[in-house]
């Protein structure tokens, strides 16, 4: 990602004019051609405005703005700012890219997989920071990564299988730690199964049913995802990029349920 800050001088008493124009001419057509505001920031002597921008790439940066220049609304904002008058002393810009994700966000956004094999066990692994109890593999989705290749990933790195998704069997939001998770389930291809250095402790297949579950699964948010696995009604998972719109991923079993 790139951040491109934009920061405005304005005359004395000017801020309204100035948001106005901003939230009537600039912002849509940042929007519409695929620019993402972070924020605007106004100093405390009411006469500086600071915008940061997030692009993907400077490729993208310069076709957003190519088109932003050659839109009616471009054409339009230019004519609205000749009649406010001289309400912008100054306007400069500069890029930057961060130097790291030093802040968690607001919503993280977790997968896992519950994973059978061809007896019909399931995969189970043991977190360090979660000893008292076995759960699902899986774990937070990364920037830029899909559902479905960051529940590949999580199950690959935390138990050295290869896995094969069927379909989205459930959607958990915990309110308390600001956590979503979706619960994939899938099939065992291949990979010898073994621990993941400083995450898991144990890998394991179990063969797991609706009364002993609760023995391998203490904890009641981890086994409510498994037992609703078990058997599944399937939902459709799409996962796409825009400008131009292009499929990456589908998962569209047709809706039945699994005895």
């Amino acid at each position: 990602m790139i951040y491109r800050k934009k920061t405005y001088k304005l005359k004395k008493g000017n801020v309204e004019a100035f948001n106005n124009f901003f939230h009537e001419y600039l912002l849509p057509n940042q929007l519409t051609y695929g620019a993402n505001l972070v924020g605007r920031w106004v100093n405390q002597s009411n006469d500086e405005i600071t915008a940061m921008w997030a692009y993907n790439n400077m490729e993208e940066y310069e076709r957003i703005e190519a088109n932003i220049r050659a839109s009616d609304l471009h054409k339009m904002g230019q004519k609205k700012r000749k009649e406010l008058g001289d309400i912008i002393i100054d306007s400069r810009q500069e890029f930057l890219t961060s130097t790291g994700n030093d802040q968690y966000p607001k919503h993280i956004v977790s997968v896992s997989g519950y994973i059978t094999n061809d007896q019909g066990e399931v995969l189970l692994v043991r977190n360090m920071d979660r000893a008292d109890t076995m759960e699902i593999p899986g774990g937070q989705v990364e920037e830029e990564e899909s559902l479905l290749e960051a529940v590949h990933r999580e199950i690959k790195e935390e138990t050295g299988a290869i896995v094969q998704m069927d379909g989205i069997t459930g959607i958990y939001q915990n309110v308390t730690k600001g956590i979503i998770n979706i619960v994939f389930r899938g099939k065992y291809i291949s990979g010898d199964l073994r621990t993941q250095e400083e995450e898991t402790t144990e890998v394991c297949f179990r063969k797991l049913t609706a009364t002993n579950t609760s023995q391998y699964i203490t904890r009641e948010h981890f086994l409510d995802r498994v037992l609703d696995a078990m058997h599944p009604t399937y939902i459709p998972y799409e996962a796409f990029e825009i400008r131009p719109h292009h499929i990456l991923h589908q998962l569209r079993p047709s809706i039945k349920q699994e005895q």
